[in-house]
C-alpha cells in the first residue's frame, strides 16, 4: 500500500513538472499577445520538457532579460519589446 501511494504520488509530481509553465500560454494571452499560442512560441519542442529544452529566438530573448534584470522567473510582459518574428 506504501509503495503504491509513493509510485502514484511521484507520477503525479512528474505531470505536473511537464505541465507547470501552460499558464503562461494562458498569462500572455492575456496580456494581449494573441501570437502566443502554445509552448513553440517560445521553445523549440511542442511539449519541452524543464531544463531539456531548447529556446526559439524568443525564448531566448525572454531569457536574456531574466538573466540581465536577475529575475527570479520570466515576466511576460517583456514581450512587448520583442521585435522578432
Amino acid at each position: 500500500m506504501r509503495r503504491a501511494l509513493s509510485v502514484t504520488l511521484i507520477l503525479a509530481l512528474a505531470g505536473l513538472s511537464a505541465q507547470a509553465k501552460l499558464p503562461f500560454v494562458k498569462k500572455a494571452k492575456d496580456l494581449g499577445f494573441a501570437e502566443i499560442t502554445g509552448c513553440q512560441s517560445c521553445h523549440v519542442d511542442k511539449m519541452p520538457k524543464k531544463g531539456a529544452s531548447e529556446s526559439n529566438e524568443r525564448g531566448k530573448f525572454l531569457l536574456k532579460l531574466k538573466a540581465e534584470k536577475k529575475a527570479a522567473e520570466v515576466d511576460l510582459a517583456w514581450l512587448k519589446d520583442y521585435k522578432g518574428k
